[in-house]
């Protein structure tokens, strides 16, 4: 199958149109303008290939579409968001399931590609608990937490073998039915997190949205030597359960809320405007 560089064609025609209009526009328009001109060119017609970029995809069958895919990325040839696109809007889902098997490459744009999807799952938690690329599992975990319940069990399975447990706490707290084992779980890794894990197992806390976890929140909150930035995301999360806490802390020794105060944001409601 002939691959085309859609994207180096482009390029192309915008390098000499910038040659013919050097003042044509600001740094700051031409953020704007390129995204319009490059959806324009998907629907100009190409002189040496008689079909427009996204013509030339259209005709292609949902095989070929993947091919296509395949063969760009293993030559070396850039994949135009012409292709992404037209895969996407066929909705070939289970197409691209197998090359989640495949290259690095290929899992990436498969991961993009297919999104959020129960067909994928048990790809998905393959791959979280395999991979060595932490983009790869970090798209796995965000494409896997709407389904949190689907793989509740898989996920509190893999926390007992110790496999890719932050992952798996953070899978878990986005479960919308009740469990007492997910919600023991989440409490006791909040109480023997440590500096580093401290804040995020305090959102998990916020996002799995039981008001039991308030206690511990509000004693965590309480404790001597705590950072502002840790004191910061344990008052968002007991605020996120309905608790409140307004007891005044003095941070002035701790250099994060020094930067934070010296750039004068620490009164600045970014949420002030918004309905």
């Amino acid at each position: 199958m002939k691959l085309y560089d859609f994207d180096g064609m482009f390029e192309e025609k915008l390098a000499d149109y910038i040659k013919r209009n050097p003042r044509g526009y600001t740094e700051k328009q031409w953020e704007d303008v390129i995204p319009a001109m490059y959806a324009k060119f998907g629907d100009t017609v190409v002189k040496s290939i008689g079909k427009t970029p996204n013509q030339f995809y259209a005709e292609q069958s949902d095989g070929q579409l993947i091919e296509s895919l395949v063969s760009h990325l293993k030559k070396g040839v850039p994949v135009s968001e012409y292709l992404c696109n037209a895969i996407e809007n066929r909705h070939i889902e289970e197409l691209l399931i197998p090359l989640l098997q495949g290259s690095e490459d290929e899992i990436s744009y498969a991961l993009n590609l297919i999104g959020t999807s129960q067909k994928a799952l048990p790809a998905y938690m393959r791959l979280l608990c395999e991979s060595d690329n932490e983009d790869i599992r970090n798209t796995c975990v965000d494409n896997v937490k709407e389904f949190a319940d689907d793989v509740k069990e898989e996920a509190l399975a893999n926390y007992s073998k110790g496999i890719q447990p932050e992952y798996m706490l953070e899978i878990l707290s986005r479960c919308k039915q009740r469990d007492d084992r997910v919600y023991d779980l989440l409490i006791k890794a909040f109480r023997t997190a440590d500096d580093q894990t401290l804040a995020m197992r305090a959102s998990y806390l916020a996002a799995y949205g039981d008001e039991r976890a308030l206690p511990y929140l509000l004693e965590r909150i309480e404790e001597d030597g705590i950072t502002y930035a840790d004191f910061q995301d344990l008052k968002f999360a007991i605020e996120a359960l309905g608790g409140t806490y307004d007891k005044e802390r003095d941070f002035s020794s701790d250099p994060y809320y020094d930067l934070i105060k010296s750039h004068g944001a620490l009164n600045i409601d970014i949420f002030k405007d918004i309905k």
